[in-house]
């Protein structure tokens, strides 16, 4: 017994089907085959859109999903750091709520797998009864050299009671090059050898400032908080040039943001040996909206064949959890992308930025990657009334 599946178009990960094509999976969504419609034979489902693999949020914070409304937008990412520094701390009860809340959204939404930075173990409840897939980045941060052990050891706290209560994937991951000092790249250069890791990567022009020249806002920021910072040299190298070469252990790193990422910062990667680390570009563009109202470099992203993704960051930079919304901003703001190529972002793509392609991702044979309906769609282009929603 099979079910059968076909709609005005099929994109089955990697191109996009012409009418009269059907998806053939087994009742539990398992796939077979994609066939000409004749040779399908019958009980053919016909869907209204277009018909993909279940899409991939390749950078979200579930955990601050509390925060939701409560961080003002447009404030520029080092203020917001520190209305989400000292907003921090809720009930117990709303957390779980508000974490619960997200993952339904993001499950009926379509999306079938989370890259989910942790910083605590709020959202492991939720997670062992979650239908999704999930990569765990437990975040390590600490500006100050003299404290990197502890803070490393302190992570790892979180790291293992992942490991111990959940099957999914972990992995320690630094927050971002203004909050990790030297000495703590160095140590997650060594524990991280050969793993997936994330990192925050110039979602800011402060940022560059800070390493090339040792000042720009984020000097504001270390002394609201008492951060003694007299220990860090700049590099005189962008940020992206400076921690790219803390890593050399094989690592695969999502870049998640890369809103100030240059040319000259892409042609350095390009460089830089692959078999030391090798990068995915996540865009989050509406979180880049809602913080710096800003757009990321997705033509130099392009032009230069970078492996790229998509992700919603939190509810703290975002009105929504919706990789189907992150597509129609890229459209809107990328207007010569064509939407393979998005989807291609926000489903293969994705899968292989977490290592999940062997089950997510396509329509091939053997995987069980969801089925997600588009909707509302004019011609290849979505509109504000597409939605997104899973079938299967």
């Amino acid at each position: 017994m099979y079910r059968k599946f076909t709609a005005h178009n099929i994109f089955n990960g990697y191109d996009l089907f012409p009418p009269q094509r059907v998806l053939i999976t087994t009742p539990e969504g398992v796939v077979t085959d994609i066939v000409d419609k004749a040779d399908a034979g019958d009980d053919i489902e016909f869907f209204d859109g277009l018909l993909t693999p279940g899409l991939i949020n390749s950078h979200c914070h579930t955990e601050l999903s509390y925060l939701k409304g409560a961080v003002a937008a447009n404030t520029g990412l080092v203020k917001f750091v520190q209305q989400v520094m000292k907003s921090r701390g809720a009930l117990d009860e709303l957390k779980l709520e508000a974490i619960q809340q997200a993952e339904m959204e993001m499950y009926e939404g379509g999306i079938v797998a989370v890259g989910d930075i942790c910083n605590t173990t709020d959202s492991i409840a939720v997670k062992q009864k979650s239908s999704l897939y999930w990569h765990n980045f437990i975040e390590v941060s600490g500006f100050v050299d003299a404290a990197a052990t502890a803070r490393l050891d302190s992570a790892k706290q979180v790291y293992n009671e992942f490991r111990a209560r959940l099957p999914q994937a972990v992995s320690l991951s630094p927050h971002a090059p203004y909050s990790v000092s030297k000495t703590l790249f160095n140590q997650l250069n060594t524990v991280t050898a050969n793993q997936l890791i994330s990192i925050h990567n110039q979602e800011c022009i402060a940022e560059n400032d800070l390493y090339q020249n040792k000042n720009g806002d984020f000097l504001n920021l270390y002394n609201n908080f008492g951060i003694n910072i007299s220990g860090f040299q700049p590099t005189r190298k962008t940020s992206l040039q400076s921690w790219l070469l803390l890593f050399n252990n094989h690592q695969s790193i999502l870049s998640v943001h890369n809103t100030f990422t240059s040319l000259a910062d892409i042609d350095f990667y390009k460089a830089y040996d692959e078999e030391k680390a090798s990068l995915y570009f996540c865009l989050c563009v509406n979180a880049n909206q809602y913080i710096e109202q800003q757009f990321p470099p997705i033509d130099i992203l392009r032009k230069n064949n970078c492996n790229m993704v998509i992700g919603t960051d939190s509810y703290a930079s975002n009105w929504q959890l919706s990789i189907l919304e992150e597509m129609k901003t890229i459209q809107q703001g990328a207007a010569d992308v064509p939407l393979t190529e998005i989807l291609q972002w926000a489903t293969i793509n994705g899968a292989q930025a977490l290592k999940m392609d062997d089950e997510l991702g396509s329509f091939e044979k053997n995987k069980k990657p969801g089925i997600v309906l588009i909707d509302h769609m004019s011609g290849l282009k979505l509109t504000s009334a597409s939605t997104a929603k899973r079938i299967l």
